[in-house]
């Protein structure tokens, strides 16, 4: 038996086929290591510079808010939090009640309102490179479920994603809408990838397919990306530190539309585009930004912490095109103790990885 197994894999070491295989592996490995590549994030933050730091689009809020946030625990993190809400025109409820857990392997959220919705997040990081996120809301009534699936892979100089939109088989066949995204760096400054995406909402119905191709470039103190859509619709942005304390951003989507008389292409599709720029300034105890679209809406937003556990944000947006005006105020305060403080000192000073966010 021992005879035989050290037979078998001598023939895989002296195999030409074989050699020849590992051989261009290894060559291929070392000259891509030679690169000094780094890892280029995910196709879905493609635009993270612009979209999720320096425009509001996460940010903006209407009518009055106050969070309340009790902190038990840095390490692990744990907390409960208390939401209030009135006036809003973006549908938050008066009253949302949350709590939250993490460790370096596991990231627990959970969300519950007044009027009985839930929303809850469950990740959990298998290795260093694999974490498994799992996305979950509901609410009362009929068809008010939601399942969201990831799995994200992080290479030293690639992403690779699966992601899965309410899944199921139990109708007799696979529905749901599934994506998987790779993204790999080719330079040190040019990364490329793509995004595929099937979908189904019934077994009696065919399965939509579209592709969609990406691509990121990084200077020194700018980065610019831009995404082809399989519909035609492009999107672009741009996005520079001009100080230590202020970044600018600008972003171009492009949607074509099939054109009148059956003309097909982009040459006969209708087109229709809008351009959006932002700014954010960054201060010693507070964050402005603004930002305005060819749309006719200017919008802005000033964080401003008061004491070092009191922060008050306004929002504000002015639509010159329909002549209206939407205003936010919020204050959120946090509760710590001095034992608390003292573990986030601690934490700061740790190597510990973060929670799988």
């Amino acid at each position: 038996m021992g005879e035989q197994k050290v037979t078998t894999l001598g023939f895989f070491d002296q195999n030409a086929m074989v050699t020849a295989i590992r051989d261009t592996y290894l060559a291929f490995s070392e000259r891509r290591d030679a690169l000094a590549l780094s890892n280029p994030g995910t196709v879905d933050n493609i635009a993270r510079e612009v979209q999720k730091e320096v425009f509001l689009k996460n940010y903006m809020f209407t009518g009055l808010r106050a969070d309340l946030t009790k902190p038990f625990s840095i390490s692990p993190v744990f907390h409960v939090s208390h939401a209030f809400a009135m006036g809003s025109q973006e549908g938050l409820a008066p009253y949302t009640f949350a709590t939250l857990y993490g460790t370096p392997k596991v990231f627990l959220q959970g969300n519950i309102d007044n009027e009985g919705q839930f929303s809850g997040r469950a990740n959990y990081r298998w290795t260093d490179a694999f974490v498994t996120k799992t996305n979950a809301q509901i609410a009362p009534g009929v068809g008010q479920a939601m399942f969201q699936l990831d799995n994200d892979y992080t290479g030293k100089d690639f992403t690779a994603s699966l992601k899965s939109l309410n899944p199921s088989f139990l109708e007799g066949g696979l529905t749901g809408i599934y994506i998987a995204s790779y993204l790999q760096a080719v330079t040190p400054s040019l990364a490329l990838g793509l995004e595929m995406m099937w979908q189904r909402a019934a077994v009696n119905t065919g399965p939509e397919t579209a592709t969609s191709y990406v691509a990121k470039y990084k200077g020194s103190d700018w980065i610019a990306s831009a995404q082809l859509q399989a519909q035609g619709a492009i999107n672009t942005s741009y996005w520079r530190r001009l100080t230590e304390k202020v970044e600018v951003g600008a972003d171009l989507s492009l949607q074509f539309q099939p054109g009148m008389g059956g003309r097909g292409g982009l040459l006969g599709a209708r087109k229709e585009a809008t351009t959006t720029l932002g700014a954010k300034y960054d201060f010693r105890q507070s964050t402005f930004r603004a930002q305005v679209d060819s749309a006719g809406r200017l919008s802005c937003l000033l964080e401003k912490r008061v004491l070092p556990y009191v922060q008050l944000t306004f929002a504000g947006e002015l639509d010159q095109f329909k002549q209206q005006a939407k205003v936010g105020l919020a204050v959120s305060v946090e509760a710590p103790n001095e034992e608390l403080m003292e573990q986030q000192e601690k934490a700061a000073l740790s190597s510990a990885p973060p929670p799988p966010f």
